[in-house]
């Protein structure tokens, strides 16, 4: 079964953006490639459970196991070794990417306190854009009694081309809620 986003691109956002920018290719079209989310876990050097717990999260947020990131150089200040776990990162794509953007969109942003759109400046040169969450209590998949410390995350929403007013579009028509002009 194909998840509803990907049905809601290819019926009604691919015709509006070849309308709207005069693109005359569908293969033109920016597209969603990649959504990779990171978890930096800087206490995970004191104590291991916390990284554990980010782990069990993350793989419950995303349903699939995220992979461990290490250090690359030991810092004295920080308390850092080399080869430390400093924290976890999942790539999603295909069908995993659009259900979790689907469950992001719908679930998650609308369960944040004072909500009022996500910022329009995140955007990189290549149209990328990459948005901070401060606390992983906001997806319905984590349990409120087993979280040891909010723990915020990065997402990246990665396109294969395209400026930033083409994949902007593109996230607009996907249902993502941008602050207003």
């Amino acid at each position: 079964m194909k998840p509803r986003l990907l049905e809601k691109f290819n019926k009604d956002v691919v015709p509006a953006m070849e309308q709207k920018f005069g693109i005359k290719n569908v293969m033109a079209v920016p597209r969603l490639q990649k959504i990779v989310i990171n978890m930096g876990v800087g206490k995970a050097t004191g104590d291991i459970n916390i990284l554990e717990s980010a782990v069990k999260d993350m793989t419950a947020i995303t349903g699939q196991k995220p992979i461990i990131r290490r250090s690359k150089k030991a810092i004295s200040n920080f308390k850092l070794r080399e080869s430390s776990p400093v924290g976890c990162k999942v790539t999603l794509r295909s069908v995993k990417m659009y259900e979790f953007l689907d469950r992001f969109v719908n679930v998650a942003l609308p369960r944040i306190r004072d909500f009022n759109g996500v910022s329009r400046k995140s955007f990189d040169k290549g149209g990328n854009y990459t948005l901070g969450i401060t606390d992983q209590t906001i997806f319905p998949e984590i349990q409120l009694d087993h979280v040891p410390a909010p723990q915020g995350m990065d997402i990246s929403f990665v396109f294969n081309h395209g400026p930033q007013e083409q994949t902007e579009e593109v996230l607009t028509l996907l249902g993502m809620p941008f602050r207003k002009k």
